[in-house]
């Protein structure tokens, strides 16, 4: 009896239902990619429950949730987007919740040997064919990047070089790969394991760009609401908020 109750404790404490885990399925603005790939490891070990998470542009999400994608968590990197479906009535009242500010830095792979710390000046060296950015028309920090161009003055002279990833993660693989010599990426993904010994970067004045505010939001149509609500709160602990730190994001206060 007392081994019986001891399990039931266990599962009850680390959130384990007994009628068996749930799945969460998340839909991430692709700037989360590896903030989230360690948040979902230390959720899953925490909880039980298992997470589904896809990657991409928030715009693009933003679009196949109207139209019914059936996921139960939004992350965007744009704030506007999660407020939107909010306003149309798809999210689960109260559940939008300001995560992150997002930061966009100058990047260039090692083997490029281009000086980033001229800042986006750089960008007009004639050496320089193809810049990647992600696509402005659904990609928030794509939207980023041209502000902060235009607010460099160097937009113009540069626009007919841009390479446009459909998200920053594909615009931060191009400039991996070498198939553009430089680019503005997400400063999350410059931090990242996987792109940190591979180039340099030049964080690109946060007054240069509109505030790449980050919001997220539970949707109406999950049918894993408290399961997701467990990964909004496990966001806002301190295993979270610690991880989205070591990438860079600036964190609500």
């Amino acid at each position: 009896m007392l081994r019986i109750i001891a399990i039931i404790c266990a599962c009850v404490f680390s959130g384990v239902s007994l009628a068996g885990a749930a799945e969460v399925s998340i839909a991430a603005a692709s700037d989360l990619n590896f903030a989230f790939k360690e948040l979902v490891v230390e959720y899953e070990k925490a909880t039980g429950n298992h997470v589904k998470l896809s990657l991409g542009s928030s715009g693009n999400f933003y679009a196949q949730i109207q139209n019914g994608a059936p996921f139960d968590l939004y992350f965007s990197a744009d704030i506007g987007y999660p407020k939107k479906l909010e306003e149309a009535g798809l999210t689960v009242p109260g559940s939008l919740y300001r995560y992150a500010v997002g930061r966009i830095v100058l990047w260039a792979g090692t083997a490029s040997r281009l000086d980033v710390s001229k800042g986006l000046d750089v960008l007009r060296e004639p050496g320089i064919r193809k810049i990647a950015i992600a696509n402005p028309k659904h990609a928030p920090y794509g939207r980023a990047a041209v502000a902060a161009m235009e607010s460099f003055h160097v937009y113009e002279a540069v626009k007919e070089k841009l390479i446009l990833g459909e998200n920053i993660s594909q615009a931060a693989q191009f400039i991996e790969s070498g198939a553009c010599e430089i680019g503005i990426v997400a400063l999350s993904l410059a931090l990242s394991p996987a792109m940190a010994d591979k180039g340099t970067y030049w964080e690109i004045p946060s007054d240069a760009y509109p505030p790449l505010e980050q919001g997220a939001v539970i949707l109406k149509q999950s049918k894993n609401q408290d399961a997701a609500g467990r990964f909004l709160e496990f966001l806002k602990g301190s295993k979270g908020q610690d991880i989205m730190r070591r990438y860079g994001f600036t964190l609500p206060e």
